[in-house]
């Protein structure tokens, strides 16, 4: 259930927004947990460090079911999905930050493409929430 006001408001954004608006929320939303899971790890606060990563391979898990296979770029794009989920695993079982913070530098660069691609379509209902 959802008790707080920007709980509500999250779901709100989410459920009203467009493709790319949600694409680039969900690579936001991956990119805060691999950063939360890397804080986990330094911290030696491994459950932090587990949930967090275990949220970032879920919305990453959710990328891979929005592809649209019509598109020849949607299986180079589930490779490098499939390749950062085995490096979250690899971060997650070891406590290791290197592996995560090499998924973290990908989320980044293919959020600021997908970013460049929403405004190069006339997509103003994107923005840059870096």
């Amino acid at each position: 259930m959802i008790n707080s006001p920007y709980q509500k408001y999250q779901q709100a954004q989410a459920q009203t927004a467009s493709k790319p608006k949600l694409l680039i929320m969900l690579y936001d939303g991956a990119i805060r947990f691999v950063k939360l899971g890397m804080d986990g790890i330094s911290q030696k606060d491994y459950e932090k460090a587990n949930n967090n990563l275990c949220r970032a391979q879920a919305i990453i898990n959710e990328l891979i079911s929005a592809l649209d296979y019509n598109y020849p770029i949607s299986n180079d794009l589930l490779k490098v999905y499939e390749y950062m989920q085995r490096r979250l695993i690899e971060a997650n079982v070891n406590k290791q930050n290197k592996q995560a913070e090499e998924v973290l530098e990908y989320l980044i660069d293919l959020r600021e493409a997908w970013f460049e691609a929403s405004k190069s379509q006339g997509l103003n209902t994107v923005q840059d929430g870096r």
